[in-house]
């Protein structure tokens, strides 16, 4: 007998720790610190809000409940990634 796998696979990673300053996630084994100077989009948001995170792709993480999508490079390197012009 063989058994299909239903709806789309999601990879496993967590929103770990939330503090004053920013918050952890954890994903492939390693954890990244998204600090809220660099990521504004969370930093007024419920919790429930940064806890539902989406992980369709390795490296890449969405928050659909804040249309936030971010991926790996961008949250190592903020500062590659301005967010205003001049």
């Amino acid at each position: 007998m063989n058994s299909k796998t239903l709806g789309s696979s999601t990879l496993n990673a967590e929103v770990t720790n939330i503090s004053n300053h920013g918050f952890w996630l954890l994903s492939q084994g390693k954890e990244y610190f998204l600090a809220f100077e660099d990521f504004p989009w969370f930093k007024n948001a419920p919790v429930c809000k940064i806890l539902n995170l989406e992980e369709q792709n390795p490296g890449h993480f969405y928050w659909p409940d804040l249309d936030v999508d971010l991926g790996v490079e961008s949250i190592e390197h903020p500062e590659n990634y301005p967010l205003s012009f001049e």
